[in-house]
This record gives C-alpha cells, structure tokens and sequence, in this order.
C-alpha cells in the first residue's frame, strides 16, 4: 500500500494516528493524500489521487477560503475518492454500512466522510466539500443556502482566481418550473424548515436556491451574501431581510428580473 503524507497543516503524530486508523479498514490498493483538513483515499492510480488531492481537495479549499469561510473543519474529514460506480458501491456498503441513493457520491457529517464515485466528474465532489465549511464558520445556515452553494459549484471554474459555478443540469427543470409557474417565491424558499426543503422530490428546491447563488454570482453579490449570512443576528434566521437588502427593496420587481434572466440561461 502507498502511503503519501504530506505533513503541513497538523502535527505529524496527529496525522500519522489518524492514517493508520484508516489504514486499519481500508482495502488493499489504497493511496493516502493529506490535503489541508482532508485525508483523500483513492484506489486509482497512485499519482491520479495525488493529482486529485492537489488539483481538485487543495484547489477547492483555497478558493472557498479566499472568498467564502475563514475556518477550516475541525480535525480531519476523509474523502473516498472511489474509481467507479462498482468500487463506490461496494466501499460504501464494506466501509460505512451504506447503500448510495445517488450515483455520485455523498457526505456523513458525523462520521467525518466523504465517499464519490468519481467516474461522472468531481462536480459532486466540490459540491460536498462545501458543507464542513458551512457547518464550521455558519453554523445556523440554513439549508437553502447550504445547498444552494454547494449545488451552484458542481460545474465549478476557476475565474480571475475565484471560484465560481456554471449552468448545470439542474436548469431544464427549473426552466420547465418557471414556465409552468410551480417555482415559489424567495420569501417562501427561504423560510423553509430543513425537513420541507429535502422533502422535494422534483429538485426545485436545490434548483432555485442554486441559481439564486447563480445570479448573485455573476453580479459580485454572492460573497456579501454568504458572508452576510455569517454575520447576520438572530432577527433574519432565514436570511430573507439580507437578499432583501441586497437585491430590494422590491422582492416582486427582483423576482420578475431573475426569472426572466434564469429562462435566459441556456445548458447544454
């Protein structure tokens, strides 16, 4: 087995007990990569999980750190970057008593995991490398915007040195519900509980709140928002009196605007 550690952020001995635990339940065949808060397991080639660690875990988190979150996650969190569908499948199974319900991958905030079929791309996994981030520096975010910074960077580019997200396959959808007028307002989105946001089986939900962050995005307002949403008080749980101030005061007029510019999109 190949053992890469690359000792920068934490103490070798943290690090080192931390791999051998690992190491005690992996498969053969199993490369090992410190990338700042994250210990990246692979089974492709050993210098392709390098370069993923490098090009894909470290590139992520310089770039949300720039802009977005101060504090990294607590401790180490360990991202299962699996060959293909098959390998995914059967770690998951073998390492977490799990049965994926998506093909792409998923996150187990307490237990600390990441596990990716990365075989479609690594869209999902930047995707899941922003929750431990909202989870550390925004604690009481709630699941619009947890989701819909996440979600806007599953076609994740790197533009001028920022980190941004392109139109994606979530947008046929959202167009199809704008069209037949079953997209709600911001102020109802955003007061969602987590249980009715996830309760959403078409995705309009991860959709809107997706190209919401789209929007503010491509007009230099989505850092003041997720910043915002860091510092806001206990009077705007939702976060609706902040997009307010940062796109109102007329929600209507804005939520006409950001229609009209959504079914503008185009993806493919």
């Amino acid at each position: 087995m190949l053992l890469l550690l690359l000792l920068a952020a934490h103490p070798p001995t943290e690090l080192q007990r931390h791999v051998e635990a690992l190491k005690a339940k992996a498969p053969e065949g199993m490369t090992f990569v410190e990338a700042g808060p994250f210990v990246v397991i692979g089974d492709e080639a050993p210098a392709k999980v390098r370069e993923r660690a490098v090009s894909q875990v470290r590139w992520t988190v310089a770039l949300l750190r720039k802009d977005f979150f101060d504090r990294d996650p607590d401790g180490f969190t360990d991202v299962w970057v699996l060959k293909d569908a098959q390998s995914y499948r059967r770690n998951a199974r073998a390492l977490f008593g799990e049965t994926p319900d998506t093909p792409y991958g998923f996150y187990l905030p307490a237990r600390r995991a990441m596990v990716m079929n990365i075989k479609p791309g690594y869209g999902t996994l930047v995707h899941e490398l922003v929750h431990p981030y909202v989870a550390k520096n925004c604690a009481t975010c709630p699941a619009w915007l947890n989701e819909g910074l996440a979600s806007l960077f599953e076609r994740p580019r790197e533009r001028d040195g920022h980190l941004v997200g392109l139109p994606n396959w979530r947008l046929p959808a959202l167009r199809a519900a704008l069209k037949a007028g079953e997209v709600p307002s911001f102020q109802a989105l955003l007061s969602t509980t987590e249980e009715e946001f996830y309760d959403d089986a078409r995705g309009t939900n991860y959709a809107q709140a997706r190209y919401l962050c789209y929007w503010l995005q491509e007009r230099g307002l989505l850092v003041k928002l997720v910043r915002g949403m860091q510092a806001r008080g206990a009077d705007d749980p939702s976060g609706y009196r902040l997009l307010t101030a940062l796109v109102g005061p007329d929600m209507e007029q804005f939520e006409r605007q950001w229609a009209k510019d959504t079914l503008a999109l185009q993806y493919p």
